[in-house]
C-alpha cells in the first residue's frame, strides 16, 4: 500500500470509510464531486476545511483501490 497519510478509517466517523484526516468527509464524496465536474476551487470553498492536498491524494488513493483486487487462495 502506498503512503497516504491523508486518509483516515475510524469505525466512529462514517462507518469505517475512506476519510478525509478524520473529518466526516470521505474520498468517495471528494472522488464524487470531481466526476460531477466540479473544480477544486469550488470543492474548497464548499469545503473550506480541506486543503488541495486533500483532493489530490483522495484521487492517488482511488486510483490505487481501483488497482487493487483480490486474489482467491484455494480452489472450489
Amino acid at each position: 500500500m502506498s503512503s497516504f497519510d491523508r486518509i483516515t478509517f475510524d469505525l466512529a466517523v462514517m462507518g469505517g470509510k475512506a476519510c478525509i484526516r478524520g473529518m466526516r468527509v470521505t474520498v468517495g464524496t471528494v472522488v464524487g464531486l470531481l466526476a460531477a465536474g466540479r473544480s477544486h476551487d469550488e470543492i474548497l470553498r464548499a469545503y473550506p476545511y480541506l486543503e488541495q492536498e486533500d483532493i489530490g491524494q483522495s484521487l492517488a488513493y482511488a486510483a490505487w483501490r481501483l488497482e487493487d483486487r483480490e486474489v482467491s487462495l484455494s480452489t472450489p
